[in-house]
This record gives structure tokens, sequence and C-alpha cells, in this order.
């Protein structure tokens, strides 16, 4: 079911995506079309835009249907993981495997939103010639106008004020106790919003490898090699003064490496304790 699940999650992501990413193929077409061209072409792709969006609730309701039947058949308590805390919901009633299908693709999404949040920081001065990078802005959209430093904290902001906004409705489903103060609560959102960051690490840990790969093994001039090569020395460019270069050895891609797998035990192990002992 965990395999399905995953599955069933990253179908639903590439729905959204296509959803969005049809907007920009029609934005970034019709400079080069006539008004006439551009309107027979615009018709149809704003139906399938519509489509893909359709898919994708249909496929969230399909699949909570799917869930409840089948969840409750196999005894499977499906939950979901936010690092700090852990949240199990019923397979025997619709209700929260419906809600369970809907929050844990949310969860993927704003997950992926963290990572495009990171990148748009740290790439902040890169132009639009970079067609990853003109991409990544399109898919951010109004969340693109923040300063950087903004978005490098956003994802940190949301999730406490998302955790703050849903906790009466999982107190209600008895998935978690009522918290005895407002103070707690707020606690719990700021160890939930410092927990949010740690969705980085599979982004960092992919960007690093791929520039130490291309760092020592030619492997074209392709404009992602490019990209990939920008961002890992945008992500350095704080800590440029520390001597992370041997003469003609960079060390900075296996350093930063080790430090991400070292923040993300650190967090994993401490995160969790630190919330059973709230408050402070």
């Amino acid at each position: 079911m965990i395999l399905i699940h995953q599955i069933l999650n990253v179908a639903c992501l590439l729905l959204w995506l296509n959803w969005r990413s049809i907007g920009f193929v029609t934005i970034d077409s019709t400079a080069k079309l006539s008004l006439l061209l551009t309107l027979k072409r615009t018709e149809p792709k704003f139906a399938a835009r519509w489509l893909y969006l359709v898919s994708l609730l249909a496929l969230l309701l399909i699949r909570g249907l799917f869930y409840w039947h089948m969840g409750s058949a196999t005894n499977w308590t499906p939950v979901i993981d936010l690092i700090a805390i852990t949240l199990p919901f019923r397979s025997d009633y619709f209700l929260p495997m419906l809600i369970f299908s809907a929050s844990s693709f949310g969860l993927l999404l704003a997950g992926f939103y963290g990572w495009l949040l990171l990148i748009s920081a740290v790439n902040h001065k890169v132009t639009d010639s970079d067609p990853f990078q003109k991409l990544l802005r399109f898919h951010l959209g109004w969340l693109e106008r923040f300063p950087a430093i903004m978005r490098f904290f956003l994802p940190t902001l949301i999730a406490a004020l998302l955790w703050v906004l849903v906790n009466p409705g999982l107190e209600r489903l008895g998935i978690i106790p009522a918290p005895v103060s407002t103070n707690l609560l707020w606690q719990q959102a700021a160890l939930l919003g410092i927990a949010a960051v740690l969705v980085w690490k599979f982004l960092l840990l992919g960007l690093l490898l791929l520039h130490l790969l291309n760092t020592y093994v030619y492997l074209g001039n392709a404009p992602f090699w490019h990209f990939v090569n920008l961002t890992a020395r945008s992500l350095f460019r704080p800590v440029a003064w520390l001597p992370l270069r041997i003469g003609r050895v960079d060390l900075s891609p296996v350093v930063g490496i080790a430090a991400v797998l070292f923040i993300e035990t650190l967090g994993r192990n401490w995160l969790p304790l630190l919330y059973q002992r709230l408050p402070f």
C-alpha cells in the first residue's frame, strides 16, 4: 500500500505540473505566433489545462475511496510523517481517508515548492536567460516577488502557520490531543516549521552529487549541467571564505553532502524528543 501511495502521489504531482506548465508553454510561444494562430492554439490548451486539474481532483477522490475499502480490509493505518510528530489516520472511515489522500499530496506539493523557493532564493541574481531558472520562476508565480531572504524562510513560516490552522480539525478527528494552552500550540508550530527545512535534504544531496560528478567528469555543455553548477556555487557563496579547495581538488561538494546528512540526522533524532517535552 505504501508503494502504491507513493506512485499515486507522484502521478498527482505530474498532473499538477502539467496543469501549470501548459500556461508556461502558451505564454512563452505567443511572442513567435501571430494573433490568429495564438487564438487557435490557446483554446485546446486551455481545455487540456483544466482537464489536468479535474483529473487531479478526481484521482485524489478515487484513491480516498480505494484507501477506505482496502485499508480497512488489510488493517492498514496510513500516517503522515512530519518528522517532529507522526499523524495516523483511521482507514475504516471514508472522511479520514479522503483527508489523508488530499493532505499527503499537499505535503508533497509543499515540499516541491519548498525546493523551488530554495533554488529561487540562492539564484536570485540569475536572469531569465537560463531556461531552468525561467521555468522555476513561472511555477513559483507571485511567490517570486518576495525578497530572497523571505523566500528562504517561507517554508518554515508557512509550515508553522498551517499547523496552527489545521490543529482544530486534527483534534476533531481524534488524530492529536488538544493543546493545553496557546503557548504550547505555537511551540509545536515552531518545531514543525524547523522540521520543514529538512525537506531540502534530497534536493541538496542531488545537486551536490551532480555537481561533484560534473566537476571531475565532462558531461557536455547542456543547459541542465550549467544550471546545476551555477546553483551549487550559489549555495556555497555564503561560506566561500572557508578553505575548501586543496590545489585543484574542490572539497566543497563533499563537505556540503556531509553537512546535509549531519543536519538531517540531528533533526530526525532531536525534533521528536523536543516535541514530546513541550511546552518549554
